[in-house]
């Protein structure tokens, strides 16, 4: 499949909007797309079971250097997704997409240049960002 941008992804998506064209839609439809996502991922561990979630406080210890501790952080995530349930979880993904794109579309903001800008600003901010 040929490469993407986030402009052609944008400009389909507000081609397409015509249902759900409302700012007020649009919100409440990625809210819900997110909501399926999560739902997506709870189903694949208590429905199917491909996936475990074992949670528990993460342990920082001191001392330690940024790529040790990256390798102590755990995600409390075991196992792999199944077909079936990367597939679900693939289309929730893709629904939230698309309403992120389509909120951008209406407020007349460009979906590649705000990811651009989070790009820099991860890169300049490193770690500082993720408060």
């Amino acid at each position: 499949m040929a490469e993407l941008s986030c402009n052609e992804f944008q400009e389909m998506v507000s081609e397409y909007l015509i249902r759900h064209r409302s700012v007020l839609d649009v919100m409440s439809k990625f809210q819900e797309a997110a909501a399926r996502t999560n739902r997506a991922v709870a189903k694949s561990v208590t429905c199917c079971g491909c996936l475990e979630i074992s949670a528990q406080k993460q342990k920082f210890p001191e001392n330690v250097s940024l790529s040790d501790l990256k390798r102590m952080i755990d995600s409390h995530v075991t196992g792999e997704l199944c077909p079936d349930c990367r597939e679900a979880l693939e289309t929730e993904l893709g629904q939230t997409l698309f309403y992120i794109a389509a909120l951008c579309a209406i407020t007349n903001l460009d979906f590649s240049e705000i990811m651009v800008k989070e790009h820099d600003r991860l890169r300049m901010l490193g770690l500082f960002n993720l408060t």
